[in-house]
Protein backbone atom coordinates (compact mmCIF):
# COMPACT_ATOMS: atom_id res chain seq x y z
CA UNK A 1 0.00 0.00 0.00
CA UNK A 2 1.42 3.83 -1.02
CA UNK A 3 -0.89 6.34 0.96
CA UNK A 4 -1.95 9.13 -1.47
CA UNK A 5 -2.78 11.45 1.46
CA UNK A 6 -4.91 12.12 4.07
CA UNK A 7 -7.08 15.30 3.08
CA UNK A 8 -8.96 16.16 6.48
CA UNK A 9 -12.38 18.12 5.58
CA UNK A 10 -12.94 20.98 7.20
CA UNK A 11 -16.58 20.84 7.26
CA UNK A 12 -17.97 18.02 9.28
CA UNK A 13 -19.28 14.67 8.23
CA UNK A 14 -22.91 15.37 6.75
CA UNK A 15 -21.47 18.32 4.16
CA UNK A 16 -21.33 16.40 0.78
CA UNK A 17 -17.37 15.58 -0.13
CA UNK A 18 -17.55 17.25 -2.61
CA UNK A 19 -18.39 20.71 -1.63
CA UNK A 20 -16.61 20.82 1.95
CA UNK A 21 -13.01 22.12 1.94
CA UNK A 22 -10.11 19.93 2.78
CA UNK A 23 -6.72 20.14 3.80
CA UNK A 24 -3.56 17.90 3.02
CA UNK A 25 -2.15 17.47 5.25
CA UNK A 26 -4.64 16.67 7.50
CA UNK A 27 -4.41 19.08 11.07
CA UNK A 28 -5.88 17.60 13.74
CA UNK A 29 -5.12 14.15 13.59
CA UNK A 30 -2.80 12.34 15.73
CA UNK A 31 -0.10 9.94 14.52
CA UNK A 32 -1.91 7.26 16.00
CA UNK A 33 -5.12 8.05 14.40
CA UNK A 34 -3.15 8.13 11.42
CA UNK A 35 -1.57 4.54 11.90
CA UNK A 36 -5.15 3.77 12.51
CA UNK A 37 -6.12 5.16 9.05
CA UNK A 38 -3.95 3.25 7.21
CA UNK A 39 -4.12 -0.02 8.64
CA UNK A 40 -7.82 0.21 7.97
CA UNK A 41 -7.14 1.23 4.63
CA UNK A 42 -4.87 -1.05 3.70
CA UNK A 43 -7.77 -4.35 5.21
CA UNK A 44 -10.17 -2.63 2.98
CA UNK A 45 -8.00 -2.82 0.22
CA UNK A 46 -7.25 -6.33 0.16
CA UNK A 47 -10.40 -6.95 1.25
CA UNK A 48 -12.26 -6.12 -1.91
CA UNK A 49 -8.59 -6.85 -4.00
CA UNK A 50 -8.81 -3.28 -5.56
CA UNK A 51 -5.18 -2.98 -7.56
CA UNK A 52 -4.85 0.98 -8.37
CA UNK A 53 -6.71 3.96 -6.70
CA UNK A 54 -9.21 3.51 -3.70
CA UNK A 55 -10.63 6.45 -1.92
CA UNK A 56 -12.56 5.71 1.58
CA UNK A 57 -14.31 8.65 3.87
CA UNK A 58 -13.45 8.01 7.20
CA UNK A 59 -15.00 9.64 10.28
CA UNK A 60 -13.58 10.22 13.84
CA UNK A 61 -15.77 10.96 16.24
CA UNK A 62 -14.54 10.52 20.32
CA UNK A 63 -11.61 8.32 19.35
CA UNK A 64 -13.30 6.18 17.16
CA UNK A 65 -12.71 5.90 13.51
CA UNK A 66 -15.97 5.01 11.19
CA UNK A 67 -16.09 4.05 7.60
CA UNK A 68 -18.43 6.37 5.68
CA UNK A 69 -18.02 4.40 2.07
CA UNK A 70 -14.83 2.70 -0.18
CA UNK A 71 -14.39 3.83 -3.56
CA UNK A 72 -12.02 1.29 -5.44
CA UNK A 73 -11.88 4.44 -8.13
CA UNK A 74 -10.16 7.30 -8.48
CA UNK A 75 -11.86 10.63 -7.64
CA UNK A 76 -11.67 14.49 -8.45
CA UNK A 77 -9.62 15.10 -5.64
CA UNK A 78 -6.69 12.75 -6.90
CA UNK A 79 -5.30 15.88 -9.47
CA UNK A 80 -5.55 17.68 -5.93
CA UNK A 81 -3.03 14.90 -4.10
CA UNK A 82 -0.79 15.02 -6.75
CA UNK A 83 -0.41 18.77 -7.20
CA UNK A 84 0.12 18.82 -3.70
CA UNK A 85 2.49 16.03 -3.13
CA UNK A 86 4.41 15.84 -6.70
CA UNK A 87 3.54 11.92 -6.68
CA UNK A 88 1.12 11.26 -9.90
CA UNK A 89 -1.05 9.20 -8.52
CA UNK A 90 -3.32 8.44 -11.66
CA UNK A 91 -0.55 7.13 -13.75
CA UNK A 92 1.38 5.05 -10.92
CA UNK A 93 -2.44 3.57 -10.35
CA UNK A 94 -2.46 2.82 -14.16
CA UNK A 95 0.49 0.69 -14.15
CA UNK A 96 -0.05 -0.77 -11.44
CA UNK A 97 -3.70 -1.92 -12.81
CA UNK A 98 -1.33 -3.61 -15.99
CA UNK A 99 0.34 -5.48 -13.54
CA UNK A 100 3.30 -3.17 -12.25
CA UNK A 101 4.22 -3.16 -8.41
CA UNK A 102 4.47 -0.65 -5.98
CA UNK A 103 8.19 -2.38 -5.68
CA UNK A 104 8.84 -1.42 -8.99
CA UNK A 105 7.69 1.98 -9.08
CA UNK A 106 9.92 2.53 -6.44
CA UNK A 107 12.76 1.62 -7.96
CA UNK A 108 11.69 3.74 -11.37
CA UNK A 109 11.14 7.04 -9.63
CA UNK A 110 7.56 6.98 -10.19
CA UNK A 111 6.71 6.42 -6.62
CA UNK A 112 8.91 8.02 -3.60
CA UNK A 113 11.41 5.39 -3.06
CA UNK A 114 9.97 4.35 1.28
CA UNK A 115 6.90 5.86 2.84
CA UNK A 116 3.68 7.06 1.84
CA UNK A 117 3.33 10.27 -0.65
CA UNK A 118 4.47 13.49 1.68
CA UNK A 119 2.39 16.66 1.25
CA UNK A 120 4.65 19.95 0.28
CA UNK A 121 3.38 22.75 1.98
CA UNK A 122 -0.31 23.46 2.97
CA UNK A 123 -2.89 22.92 0.32
CA UNK A 124 -6.51 23.58 0.70
CA UNK A 125 -9.01 22.70 -1.72
CA UNK A 126 -12.22 24.64 -1.96
CA UNK A 127 -15.05 23.46 -3.96
CA UNK A 128 -16.67 26.19 -6.45
CA UNK A 129 -20.20 26.66 -5.83
CA UNK A 130 -21.85 29.09 -8.30
CA UNK A 131 -25.39 29.43 -6.16
CA UNK A 132 -25.75 32.72 -8.12
CA UNK A 133 -25.97 31.01 -11.01
CA UNK A 134 -29.09 28.49 -9.35
CA UNK A 135 -33.00 29.02 -9.66
CA UNK A 136 -35.62 26.91 -8.05
CA UNK A 137 -39.20 26.49 -9.63
CA UNK A 138 -40.61 29.40 -9.11
CA UNK A 139 -37.62 31.70 -10.49
CA UNK A 140 -36.11 32.43 -6.93
CA UNK A 141 -32.74 32.14 -5.89
CA UNK A 142 -31.39 28.78 -4.16
CA UNK A 143 -30.53 28.43 -0.25
CA UNK A 144 -26.63 28.58 -0.17
CA UNK A 145 -26.89 26.05 2.48
CA UNK A 146 -24.41 23.19 2.56
CA UNK A 147 -25.78 19.75 2.86
CA UNK A 148 -25.31 15.75 1.84
CA UNK A 149 -26.26 16.33 -2.32
CA UNK A 150 -23.44 17.89 -4.32
CA UNK A 151 -23.72 21.32 -5.97
CA UNK A 152 -20.67 22.03 -6.76
CA UNK A 153 -19.44 22.57 -10.13
CA UNK A 154 -15.76 22.36 -9.88
CA UNK A 155 -13.10 23.04 -7.45
CA UNK A 156 -9.56 25.36 -6.92
CA UNK A 157 -6.35 24.58 -4.36
CA UNK A 158 -4.27 26.94 -2.71
CA UNK A 159 -0.94 26.19 -1.33
CA UNK A 160 1.20 27.98 0.81
CA UNK A 161 3.65 27.76 4.45
CA UNK A 162 0.21 28.42 6.65
CA UNK A 163 -3.16 26.62 6.51
CA UNK A 164 -4.74 30.72 7.15
CA UNK A 165 -2.59 31.62 3.69
CA UNK A 166 -3.93 28.52 1.99
CA UNK A 167 -7.72 28.49 3.16
CA UNK A 168 -7.46 32.31 2.13
CA UNK A 169 -5.36 31.44 -1.62
CA UNK A 170 -8.54 28.93 -1.78
CA UNK A 171 -11.36 31.67 -1.14
CA UNK A 172 -10.25 33.97 -3.38
CA UNK A 173 -10.24 31.45 -6.27
CA UNK A 174 -13.64 30.21 -5.70
CA UNK A 175 -16.22 33.05 -3.79
CA UNK A 176 -13.79 35.99 -3.82
CA UNK A 177 -11.15 37.31 -1.24
CA UNK A 178 -12.29 37.51 2.06
CA UNK A 179 -12.64 41.26 3.78
CA UNK A 180 -9.57 42.24 5.58
CA UNK A 181 -11.57 44.66 7.58
CA UNK A 182 -15.68 45.74 8.15
CA UNK A 183 -18.87 44.63 9.46
CA UNK A 184 -19.56 40.76 10.08
CA UNK A 185 -23.16 39.71 10.25
CA UNK A 186 -23.41 36.28 12.88
CA UNK A 187 -26.21 34.64 13.31
CA UNK A 188 -25.33 31.29 15.06
CA UNK A 189 -28.28 27.96 15.38
CA UNK A 190 -28.32 27.22 19.20
CA UNK A 191 -26.24 23.75 18.31
CA UNK A 192 -23.35 25.71 16.88
CA UNK A 193 -23.44 28.91 19.25
CA UNK A 194 -20.53 26.98 22.01
CA UNK A 195 -18.02 26.63 19.03
CA UNK A 196 -18.97 29.95 17.17
CA UNK A 197 -17.80 32.15 20.40
CA UNK A 198 -14.03 31.75 19.76
CA UNK A 199 -13.69 32.66 16.06
CA UNK A 200 -16.01 35.68 17.32
CA UNK A 201 -14.05 36.60 19.47
CA UNK A 202 -11.07 36.74 17.50
CA UNK A 203 -12.73 38.74 14.62
CA UNK A 204 -13.93 41.17 17.03
CA UNK A 205 -9.38 41.65 18.06
CA UNK A 206 -9.09 41.70 14.24
CA UNK A 207 -10.96 45.22 13.84
CA UNK A 208 -14.01 44.03 13.01
CA UNK A 209 -17.55 45.19 13.94
CA UNK A 210 -20.05 42.81 14.79
CA UNK A 211 -23.64 42.32 13.87
CA UNK A 212 -25.78 39.72 15.04
CA UNK A 213 -29.69 38.77 16.22
CA UNK A 214 -30.80 38.67 19.62
CA UNK A 215 -29.93 34.98 20.81
CA UNK A 216 -26.68 35.46 19.22
CA UNK A 217 -25.80 38.95 20.58
CA UNK A 218 -26.67 38.39 23.86
CA UNK A 219 -24.48 34.95 23.72
CA UNK A 220 -21.44 37.20 22.70
CA UNK A 221 -22.58 39.82 24.87
CA UNK A 222 -22.13 37.22 27.81
CA UNK A 223 -18.82 36.30 26.48
CA UNK A 224 -17.34 39.55 26.37
CA UNK A 225 -17.58 40.12 22.76
CA UNK A 226 -19.14 43.90 21.63
CA UNK A 227 -21.92 42.83 18.56
CA UNK A 228 -24.87 45.04 17.78
CA UNK A 229 -28.59 43.81 17.46
CA UNK A 230 -29.99 43.97 14.31
CA UNK A 231 -33.28 42.81 13.05
CA UNK A 232 -34.75 39.45 11.74
CA UNK A 233 -36.27 39.88 8.14
CA UNK A 234 -39.40 38.31 9.99
CA UNK A 235 -39.82 41.06 12.19
CA UNK A 236 -39.56 44.37 9.86
CA UNK A 237 -38.41 47.44 9.83
CA UNK A 238 -38.31 48.75 13.07
CA UNK A 239 -40.35 51.40 14.62
CA UNK A 240 -37.59 54.16 14.36
CA UNK A 241 -36.85 53.22 11.31
CA UNK A 242 -34.36 50.17 11.84
CA UNK A 243 -32.98 48.37 9.37
CA UNK A 244 -33.34 44.43 8.95
CA UNK A 245 -30.29 42.53 8.04
CA UNK A 246 -31.81 42.15 4.85
CA UNK A 247 -31.91 45.69 4.21
CA UNK A 248 -28.45 46.41 5.81
CA UNK A 249 -27.01 43.63 3.31
CA UNK A 250 -28.98 44.82 0.05
CA UNK A 251 -27.59 48.52 1.36
CA UNK A 252 -24.03 47.04 1.05
CA UNK A 253 -23.34 47.41 4.99
CA UNK A 254 -21.91 43.89 5.27
CA UNK A 255 -18.88 42.57 4.45
CA UNK A 256 -18.81 39.07 5.95
CA UNK A 257 -21.82 36.74 6.80
CA UNK A 258 -21.60 33.77 8.82
CA UNK A 259 -25.04 32.01 9.12
CA UNK A 260 -25.54 28.56 10.55
CA UNK A 261 -29.63 27.34 10.14
CA UNK A 262 -32.34 25.19 12.18
CA UNK A 263 -35.69 25.28 12.43
CA UNK A 264 -38.49 25.93 10.60
CA UNK A 265 -38.56 29.99 11.70
CA UNK A 266 -34.63 30.38 11.42
CA UNK A 267 -34.54 28.40 7.60
CA UNK A 268 -37.29 31.70 6.65
CA UNK A 269 -35.27 33.93 8.18
CA UNK A 270 -31.52 32.24 7.22
CA UNK A 271 -33.01 31.61 3.54
CA UNK A 272 -33.51 35.48 3.14
CA UNK A 273 -30.24 36.17 4.61
CA UNK A 274 -28.41 34.25 2.29
CA UNK A 275 -30.18 34.79 -0.68
CA UNK A 276 -29.26 38.33 -0.16
CA UNK A 277 -25.59 37.81 0.42
CA UNK A 278 -25.64 35.56 -2.90
CA UNK A 279 -26.99 38.35 -5.01
CA UNK A 280 -25.04 41.00 -3.25
CA UNK A 281 -21.41 38.86 -3.61
CA UNK A 282 -21.01 39.48 0.28
CA UNK A 283 -19.06 35.82 1.34
CA UNK A 284 -21.25 33.58 3.17
CA UNK A 285 -20.40 31.28 5.55
CA UNK A 286 -22.82 28.88 7.30
CA UNK A 287 -20.57 25.95 8.98
CA UNK A 288 -18.80 26.65 12.41
CA UNK A 289 -15.82 24.97 11.16
CA UNK A 290 -15.78 27.31 7.79
CA UNK A 291 -15.87 30.26 10.38
CA UNK A 292 -13.02 29.10 11.97
CA UNK A 293 -11.49 28.44 9.06
CA UNK A 294 -12.36 32.22 7.89
CA UNK A 295 -10.49 33.62 10.39
CA UNK A 296 -7.32 32.11 10.08
CA UNK A 297 -7.41 33.38 6.62
CA UNK A 298 -8.39 36.89 7.59
CA UNK A 299 -5.05 36.32 9.83
CA UNK A 300 -3.00 35.90 7.02
CA UNK A 301 -4.59 38.35 4.42
CA UNK A 302 -4.21 41.13 7.42
CA UNK A 303 -0.76 40.14 7.49
CA UNK A 304 0.47 40.85 4.22
CA UNK A 305 0.89 40.25 0.81
CA UNK A 306 -0.04 36.70 -0.36
CA UNK A 307 3.08 34.36 -1.37
CA UNK A 308 2.99 33.40 -4.71
CA UNK A 309 5.09 30.51 -6.49
CA UNK A 310 4.67 28.16 -9.41
CA UNK A 311 3.71 24.40 -8.22
CA UNK A 312 6.76 23.37 -9.46
CA UNK A 313 8.60 25.44 -7.01
CA UNK A 314 6.79 23.70 -4.44
CA UNK A 315 7.46 20.36 -5.16
CA UNK A 316 11.39 21.24 -5.01
CA UNK A 317 10.52 21.68 -1.46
Amino acid sequence: LLLGGIMEHIEEAGIHSGDSACVLPAMTITDSQRSEIRAATLKIAQGVDVRGLINIQFAMAENILYVLEANPRASRTVPFVSKATGVPLAKAAARISLGSTIASLRAEGLLPTSGDAVAKGISVKEAVLPWNRFRRVDGRGVDAVLGPEMRSTGEVMGIADTFGEAYAKSQISSFGPLPKSGTVFISLADKDKKSGVNPARELSALGFRLLATDGTARLLSENGIPAVVVRKNSQGTGPMGEKTIVELLNGGDIDLVINTPVGRGTRADGWAIRTASVQRSIPIITTTAGFSAAVQGIKALQAGVLSVSPIQEWLKK
